[in-house]
């Protein structure tokens, strides 16, 4: 069947995401510096993140060093890695004589000193920051000077990591997604007291990945993970207040995304969130005022059902199976955390699902901008479109908010907001565009 022609709306959208694509690679660092040359990686860590960082960086022609701690966990990494190339020699997209060639640059060590001679590494190991300090005082002592150490951290306080060290210019964030040789999103994550060569390394080593590259300034999540955390907190609300996670999910898929947030949780795996969340709670001000707090995810995690890996989570997979069927054990322990919290539940209109939702996530996105974590709502589009599924067609939250209108955005946060000011702040910026009758392209330069 032919491909249909899209709508002048989309058609719209989707010249502005091409437009965008282009304008992510022009950086304040990109105008002053010239990239450091690459001629080989490492990767430390050999699971799922690491060994699918390897494979980016293998197939695109670079020699690969990777550490691990033990053999074990090294042949562990390796059969991770040729894994992916079986699976291309089986569908005839490689033949074996070519994934031979591929994985002849690829050299696995237990030591740190196996990377004296890479130009860059890039470390991706346990999402614990002790943990990650410990890494970087062995690549601090063994990597040779202008080498770019460079870590893969989803959400860690970069900055922390680089002042852990002598040589806080060549420290940078290189937040690949997972699969990490699948998805095209890269953040440049970039810390205080880096260098801008090495800015600009990364945004190289990107376009020689094939990946797209959005710069990142540093704050608990970057710009994507940020987002994502308070679109996905208002998702939990409207759970906890009436809706079910199914018909949330159901309201994103027909949105246009590829699946929806309690689907997305069973796929990254449960455990992942539920890690991120005690990791926040630790951290927390007593003083400060006290955020709502839905605890269904977590009575989840608590029975061990983290989703896909282990068969069970909002929703039941059948062995060898990605599909899942709503998880019947999941009503009653939504019911007893709305019974725990004092709600009377409701029902809600697709509308009005949809109107939390986009309105959460503009909202973050906007006040990601102001404090300068994305340069421009560009940035935010092309990162919530390569990372996060938000539909192509829609041209990313910032610009589907313009289109939608920010006044709408703005009413729909400050009415929300009389139920839970705390977390229904309206971003600043968006007060100021709102006021000024302009719209987030306005701030994206020609």
């Amino acid at each position: 069947m032919p491909a249909e022609t899209p709508s002048p709306a989309q058609a719209a959208a989707l010249a502005h995401l091409q437009r965008a694509e282009a304008a992510v690679l022009d950086t304040p660092e990109a105008r002053v510096a010239q990239p450091r040359p690459i001629q080989s990686v490492g990767v430390v860590g050999g699971g799922t993140m690491g060994a699918g960082i390897a494979v980016a960086l293998l197939s695109a022609g670079l020699p690969v060093v990777m550490v691990e701690r033990d053999e074990a966990a090294l042949a562990q990494g390796r059969a991770r890695i040729e894994k992916v190339y079986d699976g291309h020699v089986a569908k005839a997209r490689l033949t074996p004589e070519g994934k031979a060639e591929v994985m002849g640059r690829w050299q696995g060590a237990t030591r740190y000193d196996a990377l004296a001679g890479v130009d860059l590494v890039i470390e991706a190991v346990f999402e614990d920051m002790a943990v990650k300090h410990a890494v970087f005082a062995e690549l601090e002592r063994v990597c040779k000077p202008g080498a770019v150490l460079a870590t893969n951290t989803s959400y860690l306080d970069i900055d922390e990591i680089a002042r852990g060290t002598s040589r806080p210019g060549d420290v940078i964030g290189l937040h690949f997604f997972s699969p990490a040789h699948i998805m095209k999103l890269l953040e440049i994550v970039v810390p205080a007291q880096v260098s801008a060569d090495v800015v600009a390394t990364g945004f190289a080593l990107a376009q020689r990945l094939k990946k797209v590259p959005v710069r990142a300034g540093v704050c608990d999540g970057f710009i994507g993970n940020r987002i994502l955390a308070i679109y996905r907190t208002a998702a939990d609300h409207l759970m906890e207040d009436g809706a079910s996670p199914y018909e949330i999910d159901a309201m994103v898929r027909d949105f246009g995304f590829p699946m929806g947030p309690y689907e997305m949780s069973d796929l990254a795996g449960g455990d992942i969130g539920w890690a991120t969340r005690k990791r926040r709670a630790a951290t927390r001000d007593p003083k400060a005022p006290s955020p709502r707090y839905v605890h269904i995810a977590d009575r989840l995690c608590e029975r061990g059902w983290f989703g896909q890996k282990t068969g069970r989570g909002w929703y039941v997979y059948e062995a060898g199976s990605r599909t899942g069927t709503p998880n019947p054990d999941v009503a009653p322990i939504i019911d007893e955390a709305r019974r725990q919290a004092g709600v009377t539940p409701r029902s809600f209109t697709r509308e009005e699902l949809e109107r939390r939702y986009l309105a959460a996530m503009v909202n973050e996105g906007a006040k990601a901008v102001d404090e300068g974590i994305a340069l421009r709502p560009l940035d935010v589009d092309v990162t919530l479109v390569h990372g996060y599924g938000f539909p192509r067609s829609k041209g990313g939250p910032m610009w589907h908010a313009d289109q939608v209108g920010l006044a709408r955005i703005l009413a729909d946060v400050r009415e929300f907001a009389q139920a839970d000011a705390l977390f229904w702040q309206p971003a600043p910026l968006l007060e100021k565009l709102v006021a000024q009758g302009r719209g987030f392209d306005s701030l994206n330069g020609s």
